[in-house]
C-alpha cells in the first residue's frame, strides 16, 4: 500500500492506500470474511506473537478496512488510523484509550448529545473527571487547563450552533497541561478543515457524514500519532470489538472518491441559504461559519477553507410553530442524520441534544425555535421554495 509522495488530497481520496488483489481489479476489492487461514500452526503462532505482519481476524483488521484506513491516513498526513463501527465508537474509543480512573477530561460545553453523555456520564462512572468550558473563551480554557488533564475534547464547528474553537491556541494550552487534544471534525469535514495541521493530536470522524455521505452505511475513524492510535486506542478497539465491517469500509471508500465534489457543492448552497435566512425577519439567528456576521468569522477563515454544509437557524417562534415549519417541508426530509446528499433537518432540542440539561442547551444557543439544516445536492431554488413553504406553515 505504498502511496507516492507529493499527491494532493483530491488524488489521495481516489488512489491513496490502493491494494489490488492478484486479479488487478479497477475498483477496490471487498473482502467479506471474518477470519483467515494459515499454512501451518507455526505461522499462526508467529502471527499472534506479531513476529510477522498479516491479517488474523477481522475484528483486528481486514484488507478492505485497511485500505480505507490508509487512504484517510495519507489524506490527513497522520501516522496511524483506526476505523470503527460508528462515529460515536470513534469518540468513545479515542477517549477511553487515553483516560484511566483518576484522569481528567476538559471539553467544550457545545457538544453533540452522545458526546456529552460519554464524557459526563459513562466515563465519570469509570472514575474519569470532566470539566466543561465555553469553547469560544480562551480564558476559560486557560483556567481549566491550569490543572493537569489527560485529554481535551471539542467539536469545531460545534453541533448544531457552529461555535468554533481556536485549535492552535487550545492545543498549546492543553499540551502545557499534559493533555492529548482530540477534535471531532465532522462539521469541519476533511475537505475544509485539517485539525492536525493546527496542533491537534487526534482527529475523529463519523464517516457516515460526508465521507460516505449518501445515507448508506455507518462508520467512524480515528487518526493521529502511532504511539496512541496504534497503541492504547487500538488495544481498546480490538478487545472491545467496535470494528468497521468490510462492506461498510468498501462503500465508504467509494464515497470518499467523490467527497470533495459533493461537499464543495453542498457548502456553496448552504452559504447561499444562510445569507438569505439571515435577511429574513422571521429568523432570530443564523449560524454558519462563513457568514460575515459569525462572531468568529476571522477564526473560521484562519483554520478552515470553507464553511461546511450545515446551516442552523432559530425561528422567532415556539416549538409548535417550529414543528409546523418542519412538517410542511416537501424536499427536505426530517432526520437526525447530516452530511448527506439529501437535505435533512432536525429539531436539536427534542432529538440530538435532548440529553443535555436545559441550562446547557440554552447556553449553547439551542431553543425551541432552533432548526439544524444539513444541505444536500438538490437545486438551490427548490430548497428556497421549500423553506418558504415552511415559513408559510409556521407564520401564515
Amino acid at each position: 500500500m505504498e502511496t507516492p509522495d507529493g499527491w494532493r488530497p483530491d488524488t489521495l481520496a481516489v488512489r491513496g492506500g490502493l491494494m489490488r488483489s492478484p486479479f488487478d481489479e479497477t475498483a477496490e476489492a471487498l473482502y467479506p470474511t471474518s477470519g483467515y487461514v494459515y499454512s501451518s500452526a507455526q505461522e499462526a503462532q508467529a502471527a499472534f506473537e506479531e513476529k510477522i505482519e498479516r491479517f488474523v481476524y477481522s475484528r483486528y483488521g481486514n484488507p478492505t478496512v485497511a485500505m480505507l484506513e490508509e487512504r484517510m491516513r495519507v489524506m490527513h498526513g497522520a501516522e496511524a488510523a483506526q476505523a470503527t463501527a460508528s462515529g460515536m465508537s470513534a469518540v468513545f474509543t479515542a477517549l477511553g484509550g487515553l483516560c484511566a480512573a483518576g484522569d481528567r477530561i476538559v471539553a467544550s460545553r457545545a457538544l453533540f448529545g452522545s458526546c456529552f453523555v460519554i464524557i459526563d456520564e459513562v466515563l465519570r462512572r469509570w472514575g474519569v473527571e470532566s470539566t466543561f468550558v465555553d469553547g469560544t473563551d480562551l480564558d476559560a480554557w486557560r483556567e481549566a487547563l491550569a490543572t493537569p488533564a489527560a485529554a481535551v475534547f471539542f467539536e469545531t464547528p460545534s453541533n448544531p450552533t457552529q461555535e468554533l474553537v481556536d485549535i492552535a491556541a487550545v492545543s498549546e494550552l492543553a499540551h502545557a497541561a499534559g493533555a492529548t487534544v482530540v477534535v471531532d471534525n465532522v462539521f469541519g469535514t476533511p475537505v475544509f478543515s485539517r485539525p492536525l495541521d493546527h496542533g491537534a493530536d487526534i482527529v475523529v470522524y463519523s464517516t457516515t457524514k460526508h465521507i460516505d455521505g449518501q445515507g448508506r452505511v455507518m462508520g467512524g475513524m480515528i487518526l493521529g500519532p502511532e504511539e496512541l492510535v496504534a497503541g492504547p486506542i487500538q488495544t481498546l478497539l480490538r478487545h472491545t470489538g467496535p470494528a468497521m465491517s468490510p462492506f461498510n469500509a468498501w462503500v465508504t471508500l467509494k464515497g470518499l472518491e467523490t467527497m470533495a465534489l459533493r461537499v464543495e457543492r453542498q457548502a456553496a448552497t448552504a452559504l447561499s441559504l444562510a445569507q438569505e435566512l439571515e435577511a429574513d425577519p422571521r429568523v432570530l439567528a443564523v449560524h454558519h461559519p462563513w457568514l460575515e456576521s459569525h462572531p468568529q468569522a476571522e477564526l473560521a477563515r484562519r483554520q478552515m477553507t470553507g464553511g461546511g454544509t450545515v446551516v442552523t437557524f432559530t425561528l422567532d417562534a415556539g416549538q409548535e410553530e417550529t414543528f409546523a415549519f418542519m412538517n410542511a417541508l416537501q424536499v427536505v426530509d426530517i432526520s437526525n442524520n447530516l452530511g448527506d446528499t439529501k437535505s435533512l433537518t432536525t429539531h436539536p432540542a427534542t432529538t440530538t441534544h435532548r440529553r443535555l440539561p436545559e441550562e446547557a442547551r440554552r447556553a449553547a444557543g439551542i431553543t425551541e425555535g432552533t432548526i439544524r439544516l444539513s444541505v444536500g445536492l438538490e437545486d438551490v431554488d427548490d430548497l428556497r421554495a421549500d423553506l418558504e413553504r415552511g415559513f408559510a406553515a409556521a407564520f401564515g
